[in-house]
């Protein structure tokens, strides 16, 4: 079923407009970038249930990709199991659910290529639209009308999720939004990208004022402390977003 926010574009005048006091009185929501493969190393999947009781714990709501393998099904059903189904919403394009949702072809679990029915209780609440561009606005925007604490964090993952990652960074630059944008850092596996982006600024493509935007976290409390005390980079570009 494709969500009713759906049938109407989303611009990006729309994501971007600011807080209104309104928002402090709501709780944070978090959207969190992951593989919807579980890694090599079980230190990743640990991770995404570290971090999924952390949300709990702050009454954190999980919004995410919609998958129900790997990364993005272990933090979903940890968030679920422990807060309940209304703690989580997935957003999901109507193509990759043959690739991220268990039971369909090419997942962890192929051998039941029918249709499949999955669970709000184990999941939460899921969205089906129609293209990637749609999953992302949406998924921002829940972020942007969230409480203080709101912002992206990214666990381990691959092309999909670096290409997440960077687009949030990118539009907290441009300020389109001023949310927090986090890089879960387990066991090194997203220090070569720390790395690239000390000698982007290094060699002059990334101002120093903006190097900052992008922030490391160690462990599941950690992110939460970062998102808490998250400040918008000096360099960021000064643009109107608001004309449609």
């Amino acid at each position: 079923m494709v969500s009713d926010a759906t049938h109407n574009a989303v611009h990006t005048s729309d994501i971007s407009r600011p807080s209104t006091s309104a928002n402090a009185t709501k709780g944070p929501v978090v959207c969190v970038f992951c593989g919807s493969s579980p890694g090599t190393s079980p230190v990743h999947m640990a991770a995404a249930r570290a971090l999924g009781v952390v949300f709990a714990a702050h009454n954190i709501k999980l919004v995410y990709g919609g998958g129900t393998v790997g990364l993005m099904g272990e933090i979903a059903r940890t968030v679920v199991s422990l807060s309940g189904p209304n703690s989580v919403h997935g957003i999901i394009p109507e193509a990759l659910k043959a690739f991220e949702q268990e039971g369909r072809p090419g997942t962890a679990s192929p051998s039941d290529p029918g249709p499949v029915e999955i669970s709000e209780k184990i999941y939460g609440r899921t969205t089906t639209v129609p293209d990637m561009h749609t999953r992302k606005q949406l998924m921002a925007k829940e972020v942007l009308e969230g409480g203080p604490g709101s912002g992206f964090v990214a666990l381990s993952g691959g092309y999909g999720t670096i290409e997440e990652l960077f687009e949030m960074t990118t539009w907290n630059q441009l300020g389109i939004h001023g949310r927090g944008v986090i890089m879960f850092n387990v066991e090194g596996y997203y220090d070569g990208l720390i790395q690239w982006v000390q000698t982007a600024v290094s060699a002059g493509f990334i101002s120093p004022g903006n190097g900052g935007i992008l922030v490391e976290a160690l462990d599941a409390e950690e992110v939460i402390r970062q998102l808490k005390d998250y400040q918008v980079s000096e360099g960021r570009f000064k643009l109107d977003w608001t004309q449609k």
